[in-house]
């Protein structure tokens, strides 16, 4: 992804900054929406996996990315607290 665009992009709610997605964190986004355990802020199951994706800096939503465009709709993010597994740091 565009870096001048990621230092523009921030949660649309809270105005915290975004980073892309780590390998790990995709990996075990991905194995949760795998198990059926997603759902977005909205509580809309999550049924697709990721190939990417941006989090907010301080770990608590999660936005889809697709075909390099991020998806920021408030209801659309995906709260971390609901990932057992999600890695504490990246």
């Amino acid at each position: 992804m565009d870096k001048r665009l990621l230092d523009i992009l921030c949660d649309p709610v809270s105005k915290t900054p975004v980073r892309p997605l780590s390998g790990s964190e995709i990996n075990a986004l991905n194995k949760a929406i795998d198990e059926g355990q997603v759902q977005t802020v909205n509580g809309a199951a999550v049924q697709n996996r990721l190939a990417e994706g941006l989090i907010t800096t301080d770990r608590k939503v999660v936005y889809r990315v697709e075909d390099g465009i991020p998806v920021m709709l408030p209801e659309e993010g995906i709260g971390t607290t609901q990932l057992t597994d999600f890695p504490s740091a990246a």
